[in-house]
């Protein structure tokens, strides 16, 4: 089994990382004002995206303290805990003008927190396109934003009209986006964060997917396998991570996966979980286009 992630993949996605700061118009600049505490991912990747640089940051899911694709534009922002405990006390130091929350895990806090700051609630912090412009009209940066989603569907446009000509008769195909997990494997459907993007680029979903009404779906054991099965399957893996490598060679050896179509066709692809599942915004699902491109096309391009 090849590793999950080399050198050559590390040094591709800060490529990419910088390779996105110039291809958003409001990424050229970060502006020092307002100050902004962000407590969730998905809020951190938007306000980088917008060319803002928050005072204050939750400590990452993975990579930490911060994501590696964000690091150049994060070196050196304070961190205010994480981001199912974030630490009021370091907020209050920090003097912030608006506080980014996820009413998930913040609204128990709000009350607190407003008498620190203005609190900007996020209903769903996988809902990216809509962070970003509910962020953006908090900071009256609407043109910004704007200039940023208008890159994003001609783009996003593009490669799905690229992938219906490369799949021709097969066109639209089901795919699986699955992550592999040291005890289980989740298996993202179209509701999910990597699902939206999946959807919009065209692709279908099988019927467990379609009937399920959660995000994703979670499996314990490999008998479930038969459940995954798609034209394409996307495996979510977490670098330096023995025990995921260790599941993931258990189900890549078990029988029944070696009869799905996905398997069968040779339509399997690696690619890197913090992006696809952690990152929550815009710079994370730009990252993930441009998997897709390489993976599928062959290529890629801003």
């Amino acid at each position: 089994m090849p590793p999950l992630f080399n050198p050559c993949m590390n040094r591709r996605r800060l490529l990419q990382s910088a390779l996105l700061l110039s291809a958003f118009p409001a990424l050229a600049e970060q502006k020092a004002a307002p100050r902004v505490v962000s407590l969730f991912q998905g809020a951190t990747d938007s306000l980088v995206a917008l060319g803002v640089r928050p005072c204050g940051i939750v400590e990452s899911w993975a990579e930490k303290p911060v994501y590696h694709y964000l690091r150049h534009a994060l070196d050196g922002v304070p961190l205010v805990g994480l981001e199912t405990q974030p630490s009021l006390e370091k907020i209050v130091l920090l003097k912030p003008d608006v506080i980014v929350a996820s009413r998930f895990r913040h609204q128990q806090i709000a009350p607190l927190m407003e008498k620190i700051a203005p609190v900007v609630m996020l209903e769903d912090i996988f809902e990216f396109k809509l962070t970003l412009a509910t962020l953006a009209e908090k900071l009256q940066m609407q043109s910004a934003a704007a200039a940023i989603l208008h890159h994003w569907q001609t783009r996003s446009d593009r490669i799905r009209e690229t992938l219906r000509q490369r799949f021709g008769q097969q066109w639209p195909p089901q795919v699986s986006v699955i992550e592999v997990r040291p005890d289980h494997i989740r298996s993202y459907v179209a509701g999910s964060f990597p699902g939206g993007v999946m959807s919009e680029l065209g692709f279908t979903w099988n019927e467990s997917a379609r009937q399920t009404t959660s995000p994703s779906l979670r499996f314990s054991n490999m008998e479930s396998l038969p459940v995954l099965d798609a034209d394409l399957f996307f495996i979510l893996l977490r670098a330096q991570s023995p025990a995921i490598e260790r599941q993931y060679q258990t189900l890549r050896n078990h029988p029944l996966w070696q009869q799905l179509r996905a398997v069968k066709q040779g339509q399997v692809w690696q690619v890197d979980s913090v992006p696809w599942s952690l990152s929550g915004g815009i710079l994370g699902a730009s990252l993930m286009l441009g998997d897709i491109e390489r993976h599928l096309l062959g290529g890629e391009t801003e």
